[in-house]
């Protein structure tokens, strides 16, 4: 291991594998990427990257259990209230916070290239279950078809604003905002 790399604390390795990863998954597939080659483009041994992680799968794995994590806090914050335009409104400003602290648009980018990859991740699953209990929230118990696909396009505009709205064109604050009034109208909010 390189002596930047073991001066760092666990979380920060962590933290650089899963950029690293994420960028080759991203760059040259899922299937085409080596543990082997994640640990070079790290400059660590292959020993010292499975000490965090024993295969790619963990790595994505821990991509979405992270993201899994924010949105099941963000739903223990808000089960219980009356999903009223002010709720409304701070909910989907929360998530959006959540989107963008995390490396949640790159890895919806790797998701969207590598979905023959992601299907059977047990994370996966739990990560379509804690966006349906979204739009229970958002819409209510007695909110019909239409209301729950408005509620559903306007949390899924906010996770593919960067697909929607490309990097080279627009800036993270422009795809940020659009997605954020988009969603706010479908969600019959004033922006």
């Amino acid at each position: 291991m390189t002596q930047a790399t073991t001066a760092l604390p666990r979380e920060d390795t962590r933290g650089r594998i899963q950029a690293v990863a994420l960028e080759l998954f991203t760059e040259q597939g899922y299937d085409k990427t080596s543990l082997r080659e994640i640990a070079e483009r790290l400059g660590v041994t292959k020993a010292a990257l499975y000490y965090h992680f024993k295969s790619k799968e963990e790595i994505v794995e821990s991509l979405t259990a992270d993201h899994v994590r924010r949105m099941e806090s963000l739903l223990d914050w808000a089960r219980g209230r009356q999903p009223t335009p002010e709720f409304r409104r701070e909910f989907v400003h929360r998530y959006m916070e959540n989107l963008s602290v995390s490396q949640h648009f790159k890895v919806m980018k790797f998701i969207q290239q590598n979905q023959p990859s992601m299907k059977n991740m047990p994370n996966a699953a739990k990560w379509r279950e804690s966006m349906q209990q979204m739009i229970d929230v958002l819409a209510g118990k007695d909110a019909g078809a239409v209301e729950r696909m408005h509620v559903g396009l306007a949390i899924f505009g906010l996770h593919a604003s960067w697909m929607l709205l490309p990097e080279g064109d627009y800036s993270e604050e422009e795809r940020r905002q659009a997605a954020l009034v988009t969603a706010y109208e479908l969600l019959g909010l004033k922006s």
